[in-house]
């Protein structure tokens, strides 16, 4: 793999434009779970790219997929979080399935480069 950069992972861009729609569906959240779930769920989220960014960035393909299945779990737990919020009704039906829908999106990709990965090291 010829990257020289983190930015160039498809699924670094994929999971960054995640945390921007995150970052919007939260803002509706109420007040008092500013230091709560609003907090949790944008935690998650940032964890996925900042972990596929210290992966590549550590130059060994095992550390890389080892930063890359902390960024599955992140987003697994996102997605969860996600849950929760629409459960409680603080994210609407399209918003929630919008965002599980990236989500997924991401961690095939994420499962791709990992797949890429295993057949070349």
């Amino acid at each position: 793999m010829a990257v020289k950069s983190y930015r160039e992972l498809i699924a670094w861009q994929k999971t960054m434009n995640l945390v921007e729609f995150v970052y919007r569906a939260t803002q509706g959240f109420p007040r008092e779970e500013i230091y709560g779930l609003t907090s949790q769920v944008r935690r998650s989220a940032v964890s996925v790219p900042a972990n596929i960014a210290e992966g590549q960035g550590r130059r060994s393909t095992r550390d890389f997929l080892y930063f890359l299945s902390i960024a599955r779990g992140s987003l697994c737990e996102m997605e969860t979080q996600i849950l929760v919020a629409k459960r409680l009704g603080y994210v609407a039906d399209d918003t929630c399935w919008g965002l599980l829908n990236r989500a997924a999106e991401a961690g095939r990709v994420i499962n791709g480069l990992v797949a890429s990965l295993a057949t070349d090291h």
